[in-house]
């Protein structure tokens, strides 16, 4: 008789708390990762790469469920199948009534795709679990190119991948006051009837936009953050510059506090600029937007930021709260902030990997459901990838945007999932 391993269950980090009660066909709160290789990609060796990788990220292995006063994951018996991409991207990976993994494997010709729901990490942790695929993926797929094994460039330990690196660096001595919000510029479009979301790729040589940001003597993400501001405002009426336009900027709190866990740990800053009381010309956008970030990209600020939040959470009335009420307090708290914010920007920046695959990839890619119009933005070696995803038909401001850059003899490669463009 074979006995059943014991049920294992853990806490939801405090960013993840918001995605559960959030999530839905509109809004799948799921981003996905590509990796384009050299070669088709082979089903059985991907499924392999799979499964070595699960034994490093066992945590992966898990189902969201509903307890009385919280969410919380429990350990499966489901194994993830690697299948052919055969549906929108970034669909429903979490159901509430339903047992399954909240991440997914799929590929299509050249790409390996990543899609994975917020509430089980972020951005830079389902780029750990990506890296470490693909060093399987290519070292069983071309073991014969290989003498030795490149190093696995993600090393982390088991205890440090699991991390809650929101507890360990809440300060409870620091509890700011609340943030006014601001109500911003929204955007309105047509939504096509499946919801689909339209996602335009943008490939271009990383050293030339670094070169054009540099000429503005800014960074390659105010420069690009400025230029997405710029591009919206090309199509607000004018009755609706009262109204200033605020991005969402995730930040990757690794950057300033220690941790290597492949959970969620980030926060979001806001990016403002009012058209009725500044310039429409993108140097002062530059300067301003440049400001902003010096301004918020302090590890004080961050810090603030992080324990405001994680003070709800240890509040003793929210401990014990009953989770469908807790559910609706923090729809109503997304919907509050939602009033706030016009789209959003984020930038994974620089993926680098052991130099011995660097050979076998093309380039990466990602982009994540979206309510509003987003952008991702990545690079690996010289190839810089921009991806708009957005809930609505039109294309305005990713023409403007793209234009921009082919004006400045940017060169661009235009990709998409629509028809039009």
């Amino acid at each position: 008789m074979t006995r059943r391993k014991p049920v294992e269950w853990t806490k939801l980090d405090n960013a993840a708390k918001i995605f559960p009660p959030n999530s839905n066909e509109r809004d799948t709160k799921v981003f996905r990762f590509v990796c384009e290789l050299r070669d088709e990609v082979d089903k059985d060796i991907l499924q392999e790469a799979v499964d070595k990788t699960l034994l490093l990220f066992p945590f992966y292995r898990v189902i969201l469920r509903r307890g009385a006063f919280w969410y919380y994951f429990e350990n499966t018996e489901l194994k993830p199948e690697v299948i052919e991409e055969n549906k929108l991207p970034c669909g429903m990976l979490y159901h509430r009534n339903r047992k399954s993994l909240l991440f997914e494997v799929s590929y299509y010709k050249k790409r390996i795709n990543l899609e994975v729901f917020h509430a089980l990490t972020d951005g830079t942790g389902a780029l750990g679990f990506l890296k470490t695929l693909l060093y399987y993926y290519i070292t069983i797929c071309y073991r014969d190119d290989f003498t030795t094994l490149p190093i696995l460039d993600y090393d982390a330990s088991l205890s440090q991948k699991m991390d809650d690196s929101f507890q360990k660096h809440y300060s409870v001595k620091r509890i700011p006051r609340r943030v006014k919000i601001t109500k911003a510029y929204h955007i309105q479009g047509r939504r096509p009837i499946d919801n689909r979301i339209k996602i335009i790729e943008g490939l271009m040589p990383v050293k030339d936009v670094l070169d054009l940001s540099r000429k503005h003597n800014t960074t390659l993400t105010v420069y690009l953050v400025s230029l997405f501001i710029k591009s919206i405002s090309k199509e607000m009426p004018a009755r609706a510059k009262k109204n200033p336009i605020v991005l969402s900027v995730p930040v990757n709190l690794r950057t300033y506090f220690p941790s290597v866990t492949a959970r969620n740990f980030f926060a979001t800053i806001n990016i403002s600029y009012d058209f009725s009381k500044s310039s429409d010309e993108l140097v002062d956008i530059i300067a301003e937007v440049k400001e902003s970030f010096e301004r918020e990209l302090t590890k004080d600020k961050l810090e603030k930021h992080m324990n405001r939040l994680l003070s709800l959470e240890h509040n003793a009335f929210m401990r014990v709260v009953p989770l469908a009420i807790k559910d609706k307090i923090l729809r109503f708290a997304t919907r509050l902030s939602d009033k706030g914010i016009t789209a959003s920007l984020s930038n994974v920046g620089k993926i680098n990997i052991s130099p011995e695959l660097v050979p076998y990839i093309e380039m990466f890619n990602c982009f994540v459901s979206a309510k509003r119009p987003q952008i991702a933005i990545c690079s690996f070696e010289n190839n810089l990838v921009v991806s708009f995803a957005s809930p609505f038909v039109g294309t305005d401001i990713q023409k403007n945007f793209f234009r921009h850059l082919t004006n400045e003899n940017i060169p661009i490669t235009i990709s998409s999932n629509a028809k039009e463009i």
